[in-house]
């Protein structure tokens, strides 16, 4: 159709509080003892997040929203959840972006 522009097929909608984040079946987080850190594992690549990324990776479930993954850390760290929240979003917003993570559909 002339001058309508159709979304691509493999756009995803914005992340937002309401979203629940988890890894793909391909992928998987395993302590790496030579490492003697965290890596997450997709087939071919392997990603060596830092210490923050890990502990919103472990929240990561698909039954956590962003927003309860938001609350958790911002009463443990006892931060501004509001600069919290637009940091965890920008992090598994690049994550999904990479295909490190998906979002559950549904509630």
């Amino acid at each position: 159709m002339h001058g309508v522009v159709e979304p691509m097929a493999d756009e995803k909608a914005p992340l937002t509080e309401t979203s629940r984040p988890v890894l793909p079946r391909y992928a998987r987080m395993h302590f790496d003892k030579v490492r003697g850190r965290h890596v997450l594992l997709v087939p071919e690549r392997v990603l060596v997040p830092d210490e923050t990324a890990v502990e919103i990776l472990q929240l990561c479930d698909g039954k956590r929203t962003i927003g309860e993954i938001v609350d958790v850390l911002a009463a443990k760290y006892a931060a501004d959840r509001d600069l919290i929240g637009t940091d965890v979003i920008a992090m598994l917003e690049d994550l999904r972006g990479r295909d490190f993570l998906v979002v559950v559909e549904g509630d």
